[in-house]
This record gives structure tokens, sequence and C-alpha cells, in this order.
């Protein structure tokens, strides 16, 4: 038995559960009012619900979730939910949805439930709207051999539309009361429906096709004349007979044959152009055989026809299109002209020229084996034309003329015939320059790309007919594939195109005026489709200082091995210090780097200085050659460190000492010289130099053998007078016979600057030589053209070196020389014998013989007193232009 605490517990748990379930159901709020309509118009369908007053009292928060099914079997097709707080005006809700089947194909219904604090209602019943029947679209009625005929029309989309909404269609004439066809059931996969049915003899017809099913029905109203709607059958059984190259007539057959009918037909003629021509015939009887001339026809040519056709009368629609046929035109003769161009090459005796040809727009070969016919003649003189011929598919040649003028013709010629010549006339050229050449001055013009082509403008003339613009494809293969365009003769222009462009090659252009089939060269063009970027310069530093550095790229080549235009040169530096450097740009690389930039607009000047540097710095250096189409990326660079400026600080001393120790080993070498060379010459007698006991007209004699000269002075003789040394033996009247018929030689310098020996009377002058060996005086020079010091005596000079230890020697006539030891007084000469040789007239004094072995010297004898004297035959061995000479040792 259960006792009373048991009892008490058991009855707690039911008043519990039955408290929460009342809760429960206090707070769902089913649907109380639901309706459903469509708008046809927009394809919508509308929905309008609500819940109870006391939802609304209480202002509930609520969620709606929406179904909506199609057909009978309530596949849902759309799920939404509804987020709302309801009102205490107590208004109903509303939602709307679109669908995409068209709400007439389909019924559609609605069912809705709610859902507070997580609780939902029940699901309210389901409200349908019913859908009709699509109304028959695209009909139309048609006979094709006018004994049946058929209409035919859309059935609508069954898709969403289940087997018993299926449409059934049933079509009724009124003028016969009777109905052809019934029911015709569409379905899901018959989009079109057909009714067929015997004409017999009513040609006219008033319908009415009706679509029905369990949603209501809809009818279309429409009439159908036979005649008016032919739909001819294919035509068949083509065949052709050929007529001419140019002509063919085609045949075919065509149904109905029973009832026959008027047809036109169109024919279609597909070119191997790709280009279609049409051709119509006349009006053709269906029973018979139908027939049509083709006449223009490309000879030599497949063509490929197809044939439709439809009612002549009340034309409704073209039949299909028959089977093709295919023909290929007889040969012919070839038909338009050969666009022939040359190019002239001087050669030795004559010029090359080449000939190129293409078919013009109008031209057609017309026939198998093509060959060129080509044939030039002289025009200056009466000689057998020359003729070639080349087959297809060549398209140039070469051939060689002389200096004259020439035509050169060209024919294209197949089995049949050969076509109209064209012609070019060749100028004639009186050397090896042809026509070709133009002024000097003139140069290629530069012509700049674009993305469409490059353009090539000239300066129009009245004396041409027309312009030729030729180009090379490929500029850098031999052949180069020239080309070329002809213009009007009122253009100044052409826009060049050619897939074979290149960028970043060079192309060349001429523009040559024609008149007459004459062509004369008037501009030439070079141009890029595209400049790129050129090739970085070679750069070496050619000079280094503290402050500036020196960079040179000579060898760099601006032809048109370059893939543009080189305008000019940009030079960047860098360093530590940034970009401070007088007459340059900061310039950002795409790395980011700052670079000081300098610019060259001269292609040809390639040579910078970079100046204003830091000494003791290091620099990053580049050269860039630019082009319209810009330069490379700086990815290259030198490196150099400016010198350091102390060690400039020593270059004004070095340079200073430089000049004194090339001039102090020159001196040296020649002091060495010259003692080598004159070894023999005796050193003085410094007894001798000493001249303690000489006296001026004192009797006291200075021996030869006691003095050895080292310097030769040639004297006047008014000054040899004063001295007054001459020998007491010599009389006054030997002297003036001395003078009188004395006749001095000088010495005079050649255009070697050296010195010979002259016989002219004429001579006012004398030379002092000094021995440079023996004179240490500091006003002497070096030089050995410098050893010699010319002293004119025309008018009495001082003797400052008077008591030196030096000599003088004159060379006079022979017939003036007096016996030795004669005394000689007046105003004769001062004679005197030198230790050195005087030669003969035209001998250089470089080229003196010295010897110290007495009679080899010059009337020199180291015993001898004051004046000596040698014999007339030794003078005349010495000096073939004097006759005698005579020389006398005294002291100066």
């Amino acid at each position: 038995m259960m006792n009373h605490f048991e009892l008490q517990t058991l009855l707690l748990c039911v008043t519990t559960c039955f408290c929460i379930y009342h809760t429960k159901e206090s707070h769902v709020f089913p649907v109380t009012f639901l309706n459903v309509s469509k708008n046809s118009t927009l394809q919508r369908l509308l929905v309008e619900w609500d819940v109870s007053d006391s939802a609304h009292e209480s202002e509930q928060e609520m969620v709606f979730e929406i179904q909506v099914s199609q057909t009978e079997e309530k596949n849902v097709v759309w799920t939404e939910y509804y987020n709302t707080t309801l009102s205490k005006l107590n208004k109903p809700l509303f939602w709307s949805w679109d669908s995409e089947l068209p709400l007439e194909c389909a019924s559609h219904s609605v069912r809705i439930r709610s859902k507070v604090a997580e609780v939902w209602s029940p699901w309210s019943s389901w409200k349908t709207v019913l859908g009709l029947p699509d109304e028959p679209k695209n009909i139309f009625c048609e006979t094709r051999d006018m004994k049946t005929a058929k209409c035919t029309w859309k059935s609508g989309n069954n898709i969403y539309i289940s087997g018993r909404y299926f449409a059934q269609y049933k079509l009724f004439d009124w003028f016969s009361q009777k109905t052809l066809c019934f029911e015709i059931q569409a379905s899901r996969s018959k989009e079109w429906c057909v009714c067929s049915w015997v004409i017999h003899q009513q040609m006219t017809y008033n319908f009415t096709l009706t679509a029905e099913n369990k949603l209501g029905k809809k009818s279309v109203n429409f009439s159908f004349d036979v005649a008016h709607r032919v739909y001819p059958f294919q035509p068949s059984d083509l065949w052709e007979e050929y007529v001419s190259a140019s002509e063919v007539k085609l045949y075919w057959t065509m149904e109905p044959r029973e009832k026959a009918i008027d047809l036109i037909c169109q024919i279609e003629n597909n070119r191997p152009d790709e280009k279609v021509e049409w051709y119509n015939s006349s009006v053709v009887h269906s029973n018979t055989y139908a027939n049509i001339m083709i006449s223009g026809l490309q000879p030599y040519t497949i063509h490929k026809f197809r044939i439709r056709c439809g009612a002549a009368k009340h034309f409704w629609k073209w039949s299909e299109w028959s089977k093709n046929l295919t023909i290929t035109t007889k040969e012919a003769a070839p038909s338009g002209k050969l666009d022939l161009w040359r190019d002239i090459t001087p050669v030795v005796g004559g010029r090359n020229v080449t000939l190129f040809w293409k078919q013009l727009p109008g031209f057609q070969a017309n026939g198998r084996n093509i060959s060129y016919e080509i044939t030039w003649e002289n025009l200056e003189e009466v000689t057998e034309p020359e003729h070639i011929s080349i087959s297809a598919p060549h398209n140039s040649t070469r051939i060689c003329i002389g200096y004259h003028s020439y035509r050169i013709s060209i024919t294209a010629k197949n089995h049949v015939n050969s076509s109209s010549p064209s012609e070019i006339i060749i100028s004639g050229a009186t050397d090896n320059d042809a026509e070709e050449k133009i002024s000097a001055t003139d140069k290629e013009e530069r012509v700049e790309g674009t993305d469409h082509g490059i353009w090539i403008h000239w300066q129009p003339k009245d004396t041409f007919d027309g312009y030729i613009v030729d180009w090379c494809n490929f500029p850098n293969s031999q052949p180069c594939d020239l080309q070329w365009k002809r213009s009007g003769f009122n253009t100044s222009r052409v826009l060049i195109k050619a897939v074979a462009f290149v960028p970043g090659v060079r192309y060349h252009f001429r523009v040559f005026g024609s008149v007459a089939n004459k062509a004369s060269l008037l501009e030439k063009k070079i141009g890029y489709s595209k400049e790129l970027p050129p090739s970085d310069p070679d750069v070496k530093i050619i000079g280094l200082i503290p402050y500036s550095v020196s960079l040179a790229w000579d060898s760099y080549r601006t032809d048109e091995t370059q893939p543009g235009f080189i305008k000019g040169y940009n030079i960047y530096v860098k360093s530590l210090q940034g970009c401070n450097f007088k007459g340059s740009t900061k310039y950002m690389a795409p790395d980011g780097l700052v670079w000081c930039k300098y610019t060259i607009k001269n292609p040809e000047e390639k040579r910078f200085t970079v100046e204003h540097l830091v000494p003791n710095t290091a620099y990053q250096l580049a050269v860039k050659a630019f082009t319209g189409g810009g330069e490379t990326p700086i990815t290259q660079t030198m490196n150099t460190h400016a010198l350091d400026d102390r060690n400039m600080r020593y270059l004004p001393l070095v340079l200073g000492i430089i000049p004194f120790v090339l001039i102090t080993a020159i001196c040296f070498w020649k002091q060495k010289w010259l003692k080598d060379y004159c070894s023999q010459i005796p050193s003085p007698d410094t007894k001798v130099l000493s001249f303690d006991g000489f006296k001026v007209a004192s009797e006291t004699e200075l021996k030869v053998s006691d003095c050895i000269p080292d310097a030769v002075t040639l004297e006047s003789k008014s000054e040899a007078k004063k001295l007054n040394l001459w020998s007491q033996r010599t009389t006054q009247e030997e002297r003036k016979t001395a003078v009188t018929d004395s006749s001095w030689l000088s010495l005079v310098p050649n255009e070697d600057r050296d010195f010979t020996c002259s016989s002219s009377d004429s001579e006012a002058g004398f030379w002092h030589l000094k021995n440079p060996v023996y004179l240490s005086s500091a006003a002497h020079d070096c030089l050995p053209y410098q050893n010699l010091h010319m002293l004119h005596t025309s008018e009495p000079q001082p003797l400052p070196l008077l008591y030196q230890p030096q000599h003088d020697i004159e060379i006079m006539n022979k017939d003036t020389v007096v016996p030795q030891r004669e005394a000689m007084s007046g105003d004769t000469s001062l004679i005197y014998i030198s230790q050195m040789e005087v030669p003969c007239s035209g001998t250089r004094l470089n080229d003196l013989y010295c010897s110290t072995e007495p009679g080899e010297c010059l009337g020199y004898n180291r015993n001898s007193d004051l004046v000596t004297s040698v014999s007339d035959g030794d003078l005349e061995q010495y000096s073939p232009i004097s006759t005698g000479t005579t020389g006398t040792l005294l002291l100066d």
C-alpha cells in the first residue's frame, strides 16, 4: 500500500505538470485567418493572415513560417520565416511571393504557423489559387503539295504541370462546321502540337483553336488561305551544261507534279574567295525541268551552287536548300595586269635590274601552268629585244642592262593566251650612278611608327601622275624581300602596315615619283615600327683626379645595329653624400635608389667629365644610351674612388724639378759628346795663360808652342791693327799689298743651321767661334748650333778679350800671303792659323778635322813663331774656290 508521504509526492507532480502544460498552451497563438490571391500581371502571390486578439494585446514578438507548394501533390517549392512584433491595433499581416513558373500553369497553395518562446503552433490549412492553361501561341498553317494542309502551334510550358492538368486542344472550322482535330494532348516533352487534314476543294478556312484542362480553357481564332501559305519542296537533281569559260547553265527538278504551282528560285554561288553571289530565276512551273543561265563566272575556278524555291504568287517562305553542285569553269587567258617594280644596282659596264611583280586586285590567272614572260628593249639603239620566261610561283628575277634607256614589260601566260602587258621605263645613265641617287646633301629623314603602322610623308609635285614607296620587310636578309605600295597623284602620304615589321628593327623607305611608267627617286626615310631601349656603352675611365673623373665610350655605335635612334646619353652618379653635383638632376630609379643624373643630347658626344667630386670618396657610375624607346634599367655600374688631394701637394715641385733635371742631363751629355768627338784638343798652358810678362808693343814675343788657343775669333783688319803684334820684318808696303789684293772668305750659316766657307767679296762681317770645351762662362748655351756667335765688324769694336787666352783666325786670298817671318804693317788683315783645319767652301764646321800633328792642322806649327804660313799648294788643297790662303797666329 502507498503510504501518506508517497501520495503527497504524486499529487504534487501531477499538479506541477498540469501547470506547465497550461502555461505553454496559454503562449501559443495559431493562425486564425488566411487568404491567398494572385496578381497575374506581376505573376505574384499575395498572402494575408492574422492571429488572436490576445496576441495583439500583449504585443508579442512572433516568428511565422510560410510554405508555398505547387500541384495537387503539395510539393513545397518555397519556405520563408517572417519575424514581426504585433500591434494593439489588430492589423492583419501581409506577405508576397514572385513565382518563376507562370501562375496560370499550375495551382499554388500556402500554409503558415507561428512560434512564441520556442513553441510552434499547429500549421494552418492549405489555401490554394488555381491556374489556367496557356493560350496557344505561334500558330501557322501551310501546304507543300496543294493536297494536304497542317496547322502548328506551341503548347506552352508543361514542366511543372501535373498530368491531370495537361491541356487538350481542339481545332474547329466555322465554314465547314467541322472539328478537324480534337483531343490533341500536350505533354512535358511535346512543345509543338500539329493538326493535319486533306484539303479537297476547300481553299479557305476560319478556325477556332481551344486549349482546355481541369483549371479552365482558353481559345484563339484565326483564318487560313491555302494558296497564300505554300511551302515548296526542296529542289533536286541538279546538273550543269558548260557554255563558255565564264558561263554555265544549271538544271533541276521540283514538286509537286500533279498540281503544278508557279515558283521562283534563288541560286547561290559560293566562290573560292568565300564571297557569295546570288541569282534569281524567272517564274518556273513545278512540273517541268527548271533551268537558269549563270554568266560572269570566274574562269578556271571552283564554284559551288545550291538552289531554293518559293511561290511566285503570295510568297510565303523559301523551300529548303538543295544539295550542293560543285563545278570548275573552263580555262581562259589571264585577266588584269601585273604590278611590276624594280631595284637598280650599278655594276661595271652597266646596271643590274632586279624585277619584282605581284598580282593587282583585278588580276586572275584563269588557267593552269602560269608563266611570266619578261621582255626588255633598248630605247636608244636599234637592237633585238631580249626575253626570258619565269615559271610560277616565282615573282622576281634579275636582268643586266647597259647605260641606255630601256623599256621592260611583263605578261602572265597560260595554255590559252597571255594577259595585257605591264611596263616600266628605266632611264639612261652616263656612268655607274643610276637614277636612284639623290642630292648628296639630302639625308634619310626619320619617321616614327605608330600602333597602326608607319606613316610615310613626302612633298608632292605636279609633274608626277603617281607615287611609289618601297621597303624591305627583312632588311637584314639577302634578298631583302622588297615590297612596294602605289598611291595616286593627289596624295602626299601613305600608311605602311606590315605584319612582318618587328620592334627594334630599322627599316629604310624610298619615295619615287612616277610619270609615264618612269620613276624618279624623291626622298629617303628611315624608321622603326617601335623603338626599343639600346644596349649599354662600354665605358672606360680615362682620367681621375681628386675633384673629377673623366669617362669615355668612343667605340659605342649609333648606327642601325641599335634598336632605335640614339638620342643621347644619361650619366648616373651615386655616393653616400647624396645628389649635390652642380648641373645634375635627381633621379629615382625603379628600385628606389637615388642617383645624380647628367644628360648629353648629342649622340656623337661620347666623353664626359663628372666634376665637383669630394676627394678620397667612393662613387658608383653608370652610362646609359637612350632612344625613343627609353633606356635599360641600371643593373651594372662602375666603382671608382676619388684621389686624396694630399698626393697632389708635391706635384708642382715635381713638375718644377723635371725640366731642370732634363736640361742638366742634356748639357752633361753634350759636354761629354764634345770631349769624345774632339778628344785631341790639348789642355791650355797655365804659364802662358797667366800673361805675366806680356806687354803690348813690347819686344816680348809669345811662342805658339806655349799657347794653345781655346777659342777662335774673326776680327776686322782695323782691330788687328790696334794689337801691333806684327813681326818687325813686315813692311808697310807689304801690308798694303796684302790688303789691296786680299779676297776675304767669310763663314756663313747654311739651311741646316751649320756654317760653310764663302768667297764673297761683299761680306762685311766676321764670325766669332767659341770652343765650348774650354769655355766655362755660363752665358754660353749647350746646344751645338748656339756655339757660333756672329760679331758684325763694320764698325770698330772694343776688345774686351784682349788679354784672354783666345786667338784670331783670318783667311785671305793667297795673293796677299807674305813669306813667313815677314813684317806686316798698315791696314793689313790680322792673320791667324787655327789648330783646327779651315776647310774649303761648302764644308760644314761640324765636320772639321782636328789633329795635333804639325802640318795636318792648316798652317799650324807647334814650334813656329808668332806668324806662320803655309804653301800655296796646301791652301789649294783645302780651298778649291779660293786660289790660295795664308794663316797667321796672333794673340787676341
